[in-house]
């Protein structure tokens, strides 16, 4: 009993230092759930890393740095293609584990695009390409609706709230060889699969994260099928909770039913 006290104790300080190594105390938790709508700066690894969503940041950091879900051997220079990019967290993540890495980043909101640009330079990040274009099936201009979140994305509808952005078609990209393709694209990730997946045989990893209803489940399907064509086997995990009872759904008000995290790897 005693030694598996000890034990708990361990796990929790160990924890607690990943937690700390990033500067995520209970009062910064505390702080970047309630802020938002404002641009401000978060002390992160001996810099000031701009950002406007608090919660995302919290989110992002705890996802990124804490649990590590990018956590990859890779070579020594690799080739990383980033859709979706964000504030830049990512990228971040990717050069201080692989220096040596040649990163494209894509991000086409228009706020997070000037975060990103800005926190690129903070760090000193070199060999990124950094694009102001929303990856998709062809090179035509799109309507974007941004919500200063991680959840904007590519929409059919205009409003107060969109913009135009420039298409980019990913698989152009995918001729040479490719050690990691990150999507992160808020339901285009279908799409973009489908037109891609006689190009997947050039690259090494994948992560997909998935956006889906359950209105739409046979595209989940559709996108392992592919996984698997290509040679490629998966590992899934829940990105986000959506139902915390499934069985016994309220209305969330959330625009997915089921988000996951595909890892793919050969």
């Amino acid at each position: 009993m005693y030694k598996q006290i000890i034990n708990k104790l361990l796990k929790a300080k160990a924890h607690n230092s990943k937690y700390r190594s990033v500067g995520l105390t209970s009062f910064k938790i505390a702080y970047l759930k309630n802020t938002k709508n404002k641009l401000r700066s978060y002390s992160l690894f001996n810099n000031n890393l701009s950002f406007i969503n608090g919660y995302d940041l919290y989110h992002s950091l705890e996802e990124i740095f804490v649990e590590e879900v990018y956590k990859i051997n890779l070579p020594a220079s690799p080739v990383i293609i980033d859709c979706g990019a964000n504030i830049g967290l990512s990228v971040l993540y990717f050069k201080r584990n692989h220096p040596g890495a040649k990163i494209i980043a894509f991000e086409p909101d228009t706020d997070n695009y000037t975060l990103i640009k800005n926190n690129i330079e903070t760090y000193k990040l070199d060999n990124v390409d950094l694009r102001k274009e929303a990856v998709w099936i062809d090179e035509v201009t799109l309507n974007f609706q941004s919500m200063n979140s991680l959840g904007s994305m590519i929409t059919d509808e205009k409003g107060n709230d969109t913009y135009e952005v420039k298409g980019i078609r990913l698989k152009n990209l995918l001729s040479e060889k490719v050690d990691l393709l990150k999507m992160d694209i808020e339901g285009a990730e279908y799409q973009v699969l489908l037109d891609i997946q006689d190009k997947l045989a050039n690259v090494n990893n994948m992560f997909i994260e998935y956006h889906g209803t359950f209105d739409d489940e046979h595209k989940l399907l559709e996108i392992l099928n592919i996984v698997q064509a290509a040679g490629m086997k998966f590992y899934m995990k829940e990105a986000m909770e959506i139902y915390k009872t499934p069985f016994y759904r309220t209305p969330t008000g959330h625009p997915f039913d089921i988000q996951l995290n595909i890892f793919c790897f050969r």
